[in-house]
């Protein structure tokens, strides 16, 4: 082949991109020509340049075609430049494999080639292997840092990627500069997910793609006013949407990839509004989205999670839909660790909702082992599963196994009240006072102590946990609010008791404590009556006079309000009508005479009357419906099943307005976010043909 035909052939772009042998042949004497630029570009100029020269003559042009097709049909094996054009061939036919083999196979001719090699393992996602390639350049370049950044940011390392995007955007001045402070805003969203203290830089929001990550840094912040930051969020992501569509627009992008590119925002905006509480338009969204069939399979796993989220233990046939589209095999390397980890404990949930006990023990186990962080959480809903099944000391024993760290306090009150629901009281009490000191002092805890004990009539062990409680506040000195509330506790539990003396005790102290609470003080005088009157006469003059209270007393309101008497029977105000005398109005009530009841002419005392005669003929017992004779031959022939019942039933859209969910064993589903994005190169892509109308 002559050079003139090949430079022509790659001007035209009419080579033909899956045959191999002619790129790498084409590429060889671009390359040895020294028209081939970095970026793979062919400098036309230098081509001219080569033809023009005067020493340069056909022959010699000839010969390095020849030179550049030995290399290729493997006469040559110590050509570097045309090993590295065929490996670049490869990359561009996306052959990775056969790419990194022939680089592994010649290091002899790859000594060169971390970034190729690094690239390869890439996009073969063997991203650790690929990482430790680049990290062994010394002095990398440009694309190199670049290709590290990538690296770290599909390994989750947000912090380090951060540095080395600087570092790229500080020493670097291109056209590309606008597509890296995209992914660095990608990268600062996930830096607040991670809830990371960093300081970053102030960013542009003059693209959609900046606006974008702008609200999903938004969305993962955690403020006290975070209403307003949802609020914000939503607005940015509306300002995003409308970029989009009117800039790709503008662009003449077709409107298929124009519908791929609003499917991303609109999902977050979605999430947005979920968690706002806006659950119907943010329905609506997911729903619009995924009926647009988007290529993005990320995307349609996060929608699919969210819809499950709404549904929770409704419409299930819906929701296992769903899920098997959240949980594909090929998502593992396009979400991310903790949309991967909230959508494995989502499909745990559904599994209980559906009562899939099997399934559902073994999806927990799986979390677990998997995610240590979600441990606690996946034993949890494997507890409900086994106390649904009957099994409380099991589900107990399970929950205390798991009870350590943040979780040790939740996991153990979750196991009490598995037990309390069983009537298991004596285990309950058991495990509320093995707690620790701080926790077992805890004025709920040492409540319920309380309240176990006395329904087991043991008073005595009863006083002993309000006692040591006490103790524990006096010593340790913490909260005075834990403390006055334990005090109280004590002194109503001894009052009721009957046990006076010890209850004045405690109500002095809280009256010492806090000498203008009247309500106290009250009680202290009614302690004291009992077996100090003398005591009870003087606190009493602390009390404010009985005639202060009732000029602020309201006694109609009293009369009127119906917590101190029934609705039924509260004085009601009679308003005179005009043009009447008051004295009118006011009267009694006439009492009406009860007529006595007429028995029909055919009544016979001796025979009992039918119940049922008050109610309508087609309600009574022994009514039976007429056969209706237009029907009278037909028969049902063959199965007819029972598709539409079971559907109706579990579909969320025919279930009654007043309906209630069954009791979550979690709050809430984890509701996930599509998350930041980084600007990517678009693939166009051939529209698919709608199938006809019947």
């Amino acid at each position: 082949m002559q050079i003139l035909a090949v430079v022509e052939i790659a001007k035209k772009g009419e080579p033909d991109d899956n045959d191999e042998k002619l790129a790498c042949f084409s590429t060889c004497i671009l390359k040895k020509l020294g028209t081939l630029k970095e970026n793979g570009e062919v400098d036309w100029d230098k081509v001219q340049e080569h033809m023009l020269k005067r020493n340069k003559s056909k022959e010699q042009i000839n010969r390095v075609s020849n030179e550049c097709a030995n290399v290729v049909l493997g006469i040559s094996q110590d050509e570097e430049v045309a090993f590295h054009c065929k490996i670049i061939c490869y990359i561009q036919l996306s052959k990775f494999n056969e790419a990194l083999q022939l680089i592994v196979k010649t290091p002899k001719l790859a000594t060169n080639l971390e970034f190729e090699k690094g690239y390869c393992l890439y996009r073969l996602n063997q991203v650790s292997e690929a990482l430790k390639v680049i990290e062994n350049v010394q002095n990398p370049s440009l694309k190199i840092k670049e290709l590290k950044a990538q690296i770290l940011y599909r390994l989750e390392k947000y912090e380090e990627c951060f540095a080395v995007y600087r570092d790229i955007i500080k020493n670097s001045n291109d056209e590309y500069e606008e597509e890296r402070e995209t992914n660095l805003a990608a990268v600062l969203a996930n830096l607040a997910i991670e809830g990371s203290d960093l300081e970053v830089p102030p960013l542009r929001e003059h693209t959609y793609e900046l606006t974008y990550n702008a609200a999903c840094r938004l969305l993962a912040q955690e403020n006290r006013d975070y209403k307003a930051v949802l609020a914000e969020a939503e607005k940015k992501l509306r300002i995003a949407e409308k970029m989009c569509k009117e800039g790709l627009e503008e662009d003449g992008v077709s409107e298929e990839e124009i519908e791929n590119e609003l499917g991303v925002i609109r999902v977050q905006l979605g999430y947005c509004l979920q968690l706002q509480g806006r659950e119907k338009e943010a329905h609506a969204l997911y729903t619009a989205a995924l009926k647009a069939k988007p290529d993005d399979i990320a995307l349609v796993a996060v929608a699919s999670n969210n819809l499950v989220c709404l549904n929770k233990d409704q419409n299930v046939f819906d929701s296992k839909k769903r899920m098997k589209s959240a949980t594909h095999e090929s998502l593992e390397h396009k979400l991310t660790t903790k949309q991967r980890r909230n959508i494995a404990y989502n499909q745990c949930l559904l599994a209980f909702y559906t009562d899939q006990g099997e399934q559902c023990h073994q999806l927990c186990n799986n979390l677990a082992k998997d995610c240590i962080i979600l441990a606690a959480d996946a034993m949890f809903i494997k507890a409900v599963q086994l106390s649904k099944e009957g099994k409380p000391k099991e589900a107990a024993k399970l929950l205390i196994e798991h009870a350590v760290g943040e979780k040790e306090l939740s996991m153990k009150l979750a196991s009490v009240q598995v037990l309390l629901s069983q009537d298991e009281r004596k285990d309950a009490i058991a495990i509320l006072e093995n707690l620790n000191e701080r926790d077992r002092s805890l004025p709920g805890i040492v409540g319920a102590l309380v309240t176990l004990h006395l329904a087991d009539n043991d008073r005595e062990r009863a006083s002993i946990a309000l006692k040591n409680a006490v103790a524990y506040y006096k010593k340790n000195k913490e909260t005075t609010e834990n403390l006055g509330e334990l005090w109280r506790q004590a002194a109503n539990f001894y009052l009721r008791g009957g046990e006076l003396k010890i209850a004045a005790d405690i109500l002095q102290e809280l009256v010492d404590a806090s000498p203008s609470d009247t309500k106290t003080l009250a009680q202290l005088v009614v302690a004291y009556v009992q077996f100090c009157p003398t005591k009870a006469q003087s606190l009493s003059k602390r009390l404010p006079p009985l005639h202060d209270l009732a000029e602020t007393t309201d006694v109609d309101a009293l009369e009127s309000s119906n917590w101190v008497i029934g609705t039924k029977v509260v004085k009601k105000k009679i308003e005179p009508s005009p043009g009447k005398p008051v004295s009118d109005v006011i009267q009694k009530k006439h009492k009406k005479r009860k007529r006595k009841g007429k028995l029909p002419k055919n009544y016979d005392p001796s025979i009992m009357p039918d119940p049922e005669r008050w109610l309508p003929r087609h309600e009574r017992s022994g009514f039976r419906k007429k056969r209706d004779r237009r029907n009278r031959d037909a028969a049902m022939k063959g199965t007819q099943g029972a598709a539409t019942g079971a559907s109706d039933l579990y579909d969320i859209t025919k279930m009654p307005a007043n309906a209630k969910p069954s009791p979550n064993p979690r709050h809430s589903s984890a509701v996930e976010t599509s998350g930041p994005r980084q600007q990517q190169r678009k693939v166009q892509q051939k529209k698919k043909k709608k199938g006809s109308k019947w």
